[in-house]
C-alpha cells in the first residue's frame, strides 16, 4: 500500500496542530497564575464569560467558554460555593438558570485580571499588536465559516 500524504500540509504547518501547540503553550503560561489564585482554567474562562455580561444563561455560558453543559453546570456549582456567582431560574422561563458575579467574583475578577492582562500583553508582544489583531480576526473568520 502506497502512502499518498501529498494532499496534506506537513504536520508542523497543520492549522489543527498548530493551534494545539499554541494552546498548550498558552496553558503552560497561564496556569500558575491561575493555580496561584487556586481556580482552574475552565473556571476561569466561566468567571470571564459570566463578567461581560449582567446576567447571561447558561447555556450561552457554555458555548462562549467552548464547554459542554455538563461541565458548566459542575464549574457553576464550584464557583457558587466560593461565593464567586449566584444562579437563579429564569422568571419567563423555568428551564433556563441565568448567572450573574457576586460581589466576590467582581472583586476576585479585578484581583486576577491584571496578572492575566499581563501575561497576554507580553504574548502579543511576541508577535506585535497588529498581527495579533490579525490573527485573532483570521480565527473569527474561520469560526463563522460556513463549512457545509
Amino acid at each position: 500500500m502506497t502512502k499518498n500524504v501529498a494532499q496534506y500540509e506537513p504536520t508542523s504547518r497543520s492549522l489543527p496542530n498548530s493551534l494545539l501547540q499554541t494552546r498548550e503553550l498558552i496553558r503552560e503560561v497561564v496556569r500558575p497564575m491561575l493555580m496561584r489564585h487556586r481556580i482552574t482554567e475552565q473556571q476561569w474562562r466561566v468567571l470571564r464569560v459570566i463578567s461581560e455580561d449582567v446576567r447571561i444563561d447558561a447555556s450561552t455560558v457554555a458555548a462562549r467558554a467552548c464547554l459542554l453543559a455538563p461541565s458548566v453546570t459542575r464549574i457553576v456549582r464550584a464557583l457558587a460555593e466560593r461565593g464567586f456567582i449566584s444562579s437563579v431560574r429564569d422568571v419567563s422561563d423555568k428551564r433556563r438558570t441565568v448567572l450573574q458575579l457576586t460581589g466576590a467574583g467582581e472583586a476576585f475578577i479585578e484581583k486576577v485580571s491584571p496578572e492575566s492582562v499581563e501575561i497576554f500583553a507580553k504574548l502579543r508582544q511576541t508577535v506585535g499588536s497588529e498581527r495579533w489583531e490579525q490573527l485573532a480576526t483570521l480565527l473569527s473568520d474561520i469560526q463563522a465559516a460556513d463549512t457545509d
